[in-house]
């Protein structure tokens, strides 16, 4: 995972191990840390004075903080970031939950749709966090198949399938009424002039309609005047679905006490916009990324953390998986979990494009 600039600077290692106690203690707990806490539980070989003094350092360099109804102390986002990237200990998947995990994914290995609900039921139950995931999506789709399916009179349903898997229905006012020879002729027309195309390729074809001076269908016309602006409309969305589990292991949370402020969270995860702005950072910077309270970038998100990773092939299909739950998060776990789960994902769509 990239080192942020603005992190804060190297402890020497007595501070760095009370750190340390204070946000494992407080993760577990959800309660403020106290000094005769540490000192009892982590054999930290200091006395509560000494603790306290550092204690105080850390306060004063904005890595803890003290709520005003108890003499504990609790991480800050910065202290949560140090946490993350100096003092946590990196860990592996144990290889139970890697066996399990990829026994769950095998049992769905070509249902392509079902990978990234179960990339977040996975995650969700791995990390007592909440799952989310989003399919895979290319930086500019093509086209797979179009069908062309009677509506009544002289309406006409305009399915198109994409060749990454998402389908869009349009409707389409004929010039006539027209029967099902027809149409399954005007499908044929499209799929022959269309197939493999970008919407670049879409609006090419739907330009140069004509310019021999042949005389063209004006319903020809439209569909593919509809199927280009279909496609940019689905190329300009960075994320096509997102996939979320685990609302009740956020419920279980006491940060998350209150269900609004829970709803304000998912509400922004459902923002296809918001996770979409993610994705190009991810795919500049590969592997797991975390990103703590305030770094969320929304005041609705600032008190959980993200721990998200992408998956696919980059200039072909991205997608992302991650968990989320509040700042007090087991983060070496949810890394470890989030990385595996993503190469995963990774075979999965290796195998859909081999």
């Amino acid at each position: 995972m990239a080192r942020r600039k603005d992190r804060p600077g190297p402890l020497e290692p007595r501070s760095e191990a009370i750190l340390r106690a204070i946000i494992e203690e407080y993760v577990a707990t959800a309660q403020p840390v106290g000094s005769q806490t540490l000192v009892v539980k982590y054999g930290l070989g200091v006395s509560p004075a000494t603790v306290r003094n550092v204690m105080a350092e850390l306060e004063l360099a904005g890595l803890i903080d003290h709520p005003h109804t108890s003499a504990g102390r609790q991480p800050t986002d910065r202290g949560y970031r140090l946490y993350v990237e100096s003092i946590a200990d990196a860990v592996t998947l144990a290889p139970v939950e890697q066996l399990m995990i990829r026994h769950q994914f095998g049992q769905v290995e070509f249902a392509s749709e079902q990978w990234f609900r179960l990339a977040a039921s996975t995650l969700a139950s791995a990390t007592h966090a909440a799952g989310i995931a989003t399919a895979a999506k290319p930086p500019s789709c093509r086209v797979r198949r179009i069908d062309i399916v009677t509506g009544g009179g002289r309406l006409a349903n305009l399915v198109l399938v994409l060749a990454e898997g998402p389908i869009r229905q349009m409707l389409v006012t004929l010039d006539r009424v027209r029967d099902e020879d027809e149409l399954d002729a005007l499908a044929q027309d499209l799929n022959r002039r269309l197939v493999g195309r970008s919407a670049e390729g879409v609006e090419h074809i739907g330009a140069t309609l004509g310019a021999d001076g042949a005389p063209v269908d004006p319903v020809l016309r439209t569909a593919i005047e509809r199927v280009a602006a279909q496609m940019r409309e689905t190329d300009a969305s960075a994320v096509e679905d997102i996939y979320s589990e685990g609302l009740l292991n956020m419920l279980e949370a006491p940060e998350f006490a209150r269900s609004e402020k829970l709803r304000q969270v998912f509400a922004v995860l459902q923002d296809r916009s918001y996770l979409g702005r993610l994705i190009p950072d991810l795919t500049r910077q590969p592997g797991v990324r975390v990103l703590i309270g305030h770094e969320n970038g929304r005041e609705e998100m600032a008190g959980v953390s993200l721990v998200i990773a992408p998956y696919g092939r980059p200039g072909r299909a991205i997608g992302m998986v991650g968990v989320v739950g509040p700042t007090r998060m087991a983060y070496p776990h949810a890394i470890s979990t989030v990385r595996y789960v993503s190469s995963l994902m990774n075979e999965l769509v290796d195998h859909l494009y081999a």
